[in-house]
């Protein structure tokens, strides 16, 4: 008899051996990255900033706020001149339809870039945002 071989169990089948276990997903980092995407969503981002204590999590969540800050006072800004604009028949008709959607699309990519950046390893460094970020 073969020294690997096992009696047949009581159903008389040789091949006893447990059924086969789903393999463990391995999750590389699957908070850390749920924290830095939330990062750049608005005010969401203070989420992984209260909850985080990793330096680039808590880097990228302050970053997402900065940028959501500034957008939100540029897009309050565009209504005050949207509506000046509204003043000037055709043309500033013409572009005041035209500023608010221009600034969400160039959140929308900011938001999209600075999630890539975060899921490398990378930072979206913005001229003053980084900076005020830095000082946080």
């Amino acid at each position: 008899m073969p020294e690997n071989h096992t009696p047949p169990g009581p159903g008389g089948s040789q091949d006893q051996s447990p059924p086969p276990q789903p393999p463990q997903a391995a999750r590389p980092g699957g908070d850390k990255s749920l924290m830095l995407i939330l990062s750049y969503l608005g005010l969401l981002a203070i989420i992984p900033l209260l909850v985080e204590e990793d330096k680039e999590v808590q880097w990228h969540s302050k970053n997402g706020l900065a940028l959501f800050l500034a957008v939100f006072a540029s897009v309050f800004a565009s209504v005050i001149v949207a509506s000046i604009l509204m003043f000037v028949p055709v043309l500033g008709w013409l572009l005041s339809c035209g500023i608010i959607p221009l600034s969400s699309l160039g959140y929308l990519v900011l938001i999209v870039v600075g999630i890539i950046k975060a899921l490398k390893g990378e930072k979206l460094r913005l001229p003053v945002i980084a900076d005020l970020v830095d000082r946080w």
